[in-house]
């Protein structure tokens, strides 16, 4: 009786794995993911959008947790799961073929570091909502022109002092803007909480 018991009970396990077993949706994710990093390697995903995906990755992943919590996902749930995963892995092709692309790193640390910084900046100031959509994606554009040149720069396996040089400027010209940016935002605010 124990046995029967025993098996019957290993015979349930499967058919509640089942429940919440997702291939179709995990392959899906892990097909998403590898896109993004291979758009960071080749550079056509700059690190700011990587992140906004990822995160974007993290949410679905968390609500697919959530939803097989109770040891049942259903088919209106595995549905809504689909088709989040439709949209982001439209949205990671989109900027695949995005005919702007960036850098990959490579010989420039520092100036990779400084673009890295310049990345973290942009987002927190739209985090803050100190830059609006409009503004952050005309600074990516600038942040893709600079590593488009540094590209063009390395593909002789060389880059020379003149080359950082331009390089370091545009930077420089970048992080100008995007401190006046954030100034100006923040004028605005202190203006329009006084008024």
């Amino acid at each position: 009786m124990v046995a029967s018991a025993l098996f019957a009970g290993l015979g349930q396990s499967p058919a509640l794995a089942q429940n919440t077993n997702t291939p179709t949706i995990d392959r899906a994710q892990q097909a998403i993911s590898a896109r993004i990093q291979q758009g960071m390697a080749s550079g056509h995903i700059t690190p700011s959008e990587a992140r906004d995906l990822m995160r974007r990755d993290r949410d679905i992943e968390q609500r697919e947790s959530r939803f097989k919590a109770n040891g049942n996902i259903t088919a209106q749930e595995r549905q809504q799961l689909r088709t989040e995963l439709d949209t982001l892995a439209a949205e990671v092709e989109r900027k695949m073929n995005n005919s702007e692309f960036n850098a990959r790193p490579g010989t420039t640390t520092g100036i990779d570091n400084r673009q890295a910084n310049l990345s973290q900046r942009i987002d927190e100031g739209i985090r803050s909502g100190r830059i609006n959509q409009r503004e952050a994606n005309r600074l990516q554009r600038r942040e893709r022109d600079i590593a488009r040149h540094e590209v063009s720069y390395k593909s002789d396996g060389v880059v020379t002092q003149q080359e950082r040089r331009r390089l370091r400027n545009e930077i420089n010209q970048l992080s100008n803007q995007l401190s006046n940016d954030l100034d100006r935002m923040l004028l605005t605010d202190r203006y329009e909480r006084r008024g």
